[in-house]
This record gives C-alpha cells, sequence and structure tokens, in this order.
C-alpha cells in the first residue's frame, strides 16, 4: 500500500510541476491562465457539486452531533404557570360533588437532570420541584415542593433504539466523512472532463483554421493551375468543396468553443468576459497500479462498505422494533426522594416527608388478527432482500474497482500512443500537401492525410481525459 501511495503522490506532483511550469512561460495579462490542478483547485471550492457535497456533509455532522447528545446529561428547567378563574365541579370530603367558584394561580419551576442508558435503554433522572398556589379571592398562599426526587424510567420488552443507534450513527457519520472525499475526488474527475472538453474545442478551432487556411490556400492555387489545363474541373470542384467544408468546421468550432467555455465558466464560477487560456499538462507518468493493493485499499476507505453495513443493520433494527411490537409491552416507572408542604416557603422545605412511587404498565396483544405477526415477517424479508442487494453490491464494487485499475494501468500507454500517432499523422499530412503542390498526389490522398491528423489530434486529447479521469475516480474510491 505504500507503493502505490508514493506512486499516486507522484502522479500529482509530475501534473502540478508540469503544468506550473509551463503556466509561468505564459504571459498573463488580463487573460485567466489555468493549469489543470488549479481548474481542480477552483472546482472543489466553487462548483455546485462541491457546495452540495459541502452542505450534505455538514448535515451528516450536525445530526451525530445530535445523536451523540442523546447519551449525555441532560438539563432542564421547565415552568408551566397557569391562571384559573372560572367554576368547576369539585368532589367534597363527603363524597357529594358541587360546583365551586375558583380563582387560582398556580405557578412551578423543575430542574430536571437525565441521563439515558443505552445498555437498558432506559434514562434515569433526578429533579428537583417547587409549586405555589394562590388562592387570589381568600389572599391565601401555599406552597408544596420535592426537594430531591430521583428516578427511572424503563420499557423492559420493548425497542431498544439508544442500543441500535449507538451502532448505527457513527457507521452513517464515517459513511457521511468517506462520501464527501469521494465527492470531492469526483469533483476534481470532473473538472478534468471540463478541462480536457475545452482543451478539445479549442484544438479543434486551431485545426479548423489552419486546414481552412491551407485549403484556401490550395483552391487559389488550382484554380490557376485549372486556368492553364494542368488539372480539370473535378478536382477543381473538389478543392473548392474542402475549402467550403473547412470554412463551416471554422463555425462549428467557435460553436463548440463558446459552449464548452460557458460550461466551464459555471461549474468554476469565473465571471463572464474575463478571457480563458488553458494549459495542457505535456506528459503523465507511467505508473502500474497494483491490484490487491488497489483492492485492500478501497475496501478500507471506500463508502460502499460503510453502506452496506449500515442498511444490513438498520434492516436487523426493523426486525427488532416489529418483534418488540407484536409481542408483550411492559414499562416501568419509579420515583423516590422527599416532599412537603406549608403556606410559607420555608415550610415546604422543613422537615421533608418519604415519598414513593411505583408503576407498571403492561399490554399483551390477544386478538389483532396477525398484524404484528405480518410485521414481523415484512421486516425479516426486507432484512434479506437488503442482505442479497449487500451481497451483490459488495461484489459489483470489488469487479468496478479491477476494472479501473486495470483501464488505468494500460491509459499511460495509450496515451503514449496517442501522441505518437498524432505526431506522425500531422508529418503524413505535411507530406501529403507538398506532394500534391508538387502534382504528385491526389486530393483523396490529401483529404484522407487531413482527417487521420484530426482525428489523431482529438485521439490524443481524449486519450488526457481518459487518463486523468480514471485517476481521480480510483482515487475518490481508494482515498490515497
Amino acid at each position: 500500500m505504500k507503493n502505490l501511495k508514493l506512486s499516486m503522490v507522484a502522479v500529482t506532483s509530475t501534473l502540478a510541476f508540469s503544468c506550473l511550469a509551463q503556466t509561468a512561460e505564459t504571459p498573463q495579462g488580463d487573460t485567466l491562465t489555468l493549469s489543470l490542478q488549479q481548474v481542480i483547485a477552483m472546482a472543489q471550492e466553487n462548483s455546485p457539486a462541491a457546495q452540495s457535497a459541502k452542505h450534505t456533509f455538514l448535515a451528516a455532522e450536525w445530526s451525530y452531533r445530535y445523536f451523540r447528545a442523546n447519551y449525555l446529561p441532560s438539563v432542564t428547567l421547565s415552568s408551566t404557570p397557569n391562571l384559573n378563574n372560572e367554576i368547576n365541579k369539585i368532589t367534597m370530603s363527603d363524597g357529594t360533588s358541587e360546583f365551586v367558584k375558583q380563582n387560582q394561580l398556580s405557578t412551578d419551576l423543575s430542574l430536571t437532570v437525565k441521563q439515558n442508558l443505552s445498555l437498558t435503554g432506559g434514562s434515569l433522572f433526578v429533579k428537583t420541584t417547587l409549586n405555589r398556589l394562590d388562592e387570589l379571592e381568600l389572599d391565601r398562599t401555599s406552597y408544596s415542593s420535592q426537594p430531591v426526587v430521583v428516578g427511572y424510567q424503563q420499557s423492559l420488552f420493548g425497542y431498544n433504539s439508544l442500543k441500535w443507534d449507538r451502532r448505527i450513527e457513527p457507521l452513517r457519520y464515517r459513511e457521511a466523512k468517506k462520501d464527501y472525499d469521494e465527492a470531492m475526488h469526483l469533483v476534481a474527475a470532473r473538472a478534468s472532463s471540463y478541462f480536457f472538453n475545452w482543451a478539445l474545442a479549442e484544438s479543434n478551432l486551431e485545426q479548423a483554421r489552419y486546414n481552412f487556411a491551407q485549403a484556401d490556400t490550395l483552391y487559389t492555387m488550382a484554380r490557376g493551375r485549372y486556368s492553364i489545363g494542368s488539372i480539370n474541373e473535378n478536382e477543381l470542384l473538389q478543392l473548392e468543396i474542402n475549402r467550403l467544408n473547412e470554412e463551416t468546421s471554422c463555425m462549428d468550432a467557435e460553436v463548440q468553443l463558446e459552449e464548452e467555455t460557458q460550461t466551464l465558466r459555471s461549474y468554476l464560477g469565473i465571471e463572464q468576459g474575463k478571457p480563458i487560456r488553458l494549459v495542457m499538462p505535456t506528459s503523465v507518468p507511467d505508473i502500474q497500479i497494483d491490484m490487491a493493493q488497489a483492492l485492500a485499499l478501497a475496501m478500507e476507505n471506500g463508502a460502499d462498505r460503510d453502506y452496506y453495513e449500515r442498511i444490513r443493520l438498520e434492516g436487523r433494527s426493523a426486525l427488532a422494533q416489529a418483534r418488540a411490537n407484536a409481542g408483550l409491552r411492559a414499562d416501568l416507572y419509579m420515583q423516590f426522594g422527599l416532599s412537603q408542604r406549608g403556606s410559607t416557603f420555608s415550610d415546604s422545605y422543613r422537615s421533608p416527608a418519604h415519598q414513593e412511587y411505583v408503576s407498571l404498565t403492561l399490554a399483551l396483544p390477544i386478538l389483532d388478527w396477525g398484524r404484528g405477526r405480518g410485521q414481523v415477517r415484512v421486516a425479516r424479508s426486507r432484512l434479506d432482500l437488503i442482505n442479497t442487494q449487500a451481497d451483490q453490491g459488495m461484489s459489483d464494487f470489488r469487479q468496478n474497482v479491477q476494472k479501473l485499475v486495470m483501464q488505468f494501468n494500460m491509459q499511460g500507454r495509450k496515451v503514449s500512443v496517442a501522441a505518437q500517432t498524432s505526431r506522425q499523422a500531422e508529418h503524413r499530412c505535411d507530406i501529403a500537401r507538398r506532394l500534391y503542390v508538387l502534382g504528385r498526389n491526389t486530393v483523396l490522398d490529401l483529404n484522407s492525410a487531413i482527417n487521420e491528423k484530426d482525428r489523431a489530434m482529438r485521439a490524443h486529447i481524449t486519450a488526457l481525459k481518459t487518463y486523468w479521469e480514471l485517476y481521480y475516480t480510483i482515487k475518490s474510491i481508494t482515498k490515497i
């Protein structure tokens, strides 16, 4: 793995050195001159995809903080004052009821410290409470206090969400971090694609203008040769058609370059009207990625493994919840503490008495027409489906890594072959043009050489584009 990391770092260093060296030799002026690395840096800062990835990760981070807060002590100060001025039905001491006019102001203040327990799914709390009751018409005040109360509440056979969240949420957060890192590298891959699309459009325009100039020169020469009868009319018309076709190609290339420029501006957040010049990397490093190391790094650093592990856990959590809802449910609540009442604030805290409260609520489905059992079977079926999808997904993931590594290991050679082919095709085109001027070549041979030169040039740029797309795609998976 160490060798693979060093090799991939060498790719980045070579690319940066090559691009920066060319940029330094280019006059700047008002033109924005950018290397591939600079385009990628701007895309990772300003592109919509990068912004979306950043906000998605921030949302995941805050969600993780919320999850962690569930396992930390919480302190709550609460109060529910109320005014009651109405006639109410009151049960008297002898068991009879009367309608009594009430004019009361009730105020309370409670301070509670609560701690959730993931092991049991219950919560332990400590609280202190003070209540005040004002009988407004009687001008009478009374107090009730609970100086210290310790309590515990628990679902005995229910679904323990705290336990499952403790297993799922850290995995979800780790997956989010890897997704963010992967998204940034995929932004780099897309930026490199836009970079070479623009470079290809610019190269097409340069070639179209050059071909048009050459076709115009040849057509002018052919008109003179036709006037003296050294070529026939068919050959003259062919050269005129070539000139018109090259003129059309120039116009098409200008439109294509403008479209690619606007796409690049939009993706990088570059202001309109500012000229752009891109500096093509002159070469690519010739490295080979070890397949076993790449697979190991992908399994360790890729988000896919965490994703499939998370959805398996979520499926098991849903099954546990369905089973808990289908069976016996019991809720336990108990609290122990001190309490007192008095006509003054100090009296309500003097010699407090013990208080205890325990409740147990039971619920057992007797006849639910198979609803609970059906929910369990649905949850189990979904878990089986998730396991199948996860196994298939990991298999596809490994195959995708292997395919990408194989393509990348061959792509460096393809770039070299494409560059050599482009040079030879350009040389052949120059020879074919000179031979035609000397009358030793046909128009068809000349057209064939021109077309082959243009195809070879486009193939070279496309090979460079594929190389860097593969590089950043592999980097997004392996996190090198």
